[in-house]
């Protein structure tokens, strides 16, 4: 075995999930069923796709680097940019919130750790490809910071409406809130070249006609197209930090944070995030 079969076998549950096996009817079966799911609502859930030791393993990383985490210090609005005054002061991009979960680079994960790890599967990033079913090829995120963090939650903070950068991004819930921190979506409001404010001003201002909840337990797999779908993560409530696994996932190889967006979430950016402003990718805000 290579260390690349050794990490997907000792970290996804590859016996109910046989995602290395292209012609298992499992696998074929679980595709249609993330699919479906991902067409409804632009969002799926596999329950206990990573196994529990893991789990526990990511758990204790994400608490121990705990303390590495970039809090943010000013409100923001949902897509991670400057204030615009060419636009009126109720418009979605002049809509300010304090966003207070907390967020450790990829950058910063241990040399061993187990979300890298998994990411770095190429049998993984096949399987996401295959769920989305897009044309175009899969890759990782360029993104070294951005690429797949640990978001973190404590007692009392929330995590506001927003935009990914990314197109695709997956989950894995390691630690729970003990009641709260839900994430809730809704999805598909925009379209590259297309921002679709009045929904998204409908969305801040309350409307909840096609709000979805997700209540992940640890070791879930999520799959969700999070840069056209908006959300949020409810207040976390109880004794418990709340620790979830983002990999993430785009079109384009090259593709990064924008570096406002990095100062927003990661507390910097570099070089490569600079050079990256200079690209138009696909005509949205972010």
């Amino acid at each position: 075995m290579t260390k690349f079969t050794d990490a997907l076998h000792e970290i996804i549950d590859t016996d109910l999930y046989p995602i290395h096996n292209l012609n298992s009817q499992l696998r074929q079966e679980l595709i249609r069923s993330v699919h479906s799911e991902l067409a409804k609502t632009g969002c799926a859930r596999i329950s206990n796709f990573i196994r529990g030791q893991v789990v526990q393993e990511m758990a204790r990383e994400a608490s121990e680097l705990h303390n590495l985490a970039f809090w943010p210090t000013e409100d923001q609005n949902p897509y991670a940019s400057p204030p615009e005054p060419s636009f009126p002061v109720d418009h979605p991009r002049n809509h300010f919130t304090l966003r207070t979960n907390g967020f450790i680079g990829a950058d910063l994960l241990n040399q061993d750790s187990h979300l890298t790890r998994m990411y770095e599967l190429d049998v993984l990033t096949h399987f996401v490809w295959d769920a989305l079913q897009t044309e175009k090829p899969l890759y990782r995120y360029a993104d070294p910071i951005a690429r797949n963090p640990y978001s973190v939650m404590e007692p009392g903070q929330t995590f506001p409406w927003h935009f990914d950068g990314n197109e695709f991004s997956i989950s894995i819930l390691v630690q729970k809130a003990e009641k709260g921190g839900i994430f809730q979506y809704v999805p598909n409001i925009r379209s590259p070249g297309e921002e679709n404010y009045d929904r998204v001003k409908a969305v801040l201002e309350g409307d909840t006609s096609h709000l979805f909840s997700l209540d992940l337990e640890p070791g879930d797999l999520q799959i969700f197209k999070g840069r056209y779908s908006m959300h949020r993560v409810t207040k976390v409530e109880g004794s418990n930090n709340r620790y979830i696994g983002i990999p993430s996932y785009t079109h384009d190889p090259y593709r990064m944070n924008r570096p406002h967006h990095s100062l927003t979430y990661y507390g910097r950016s570099t070089r490569l995030h600079e050079e990256r402003e200079l690209i138009q990718v696909d005509g949205l805000t972010d």
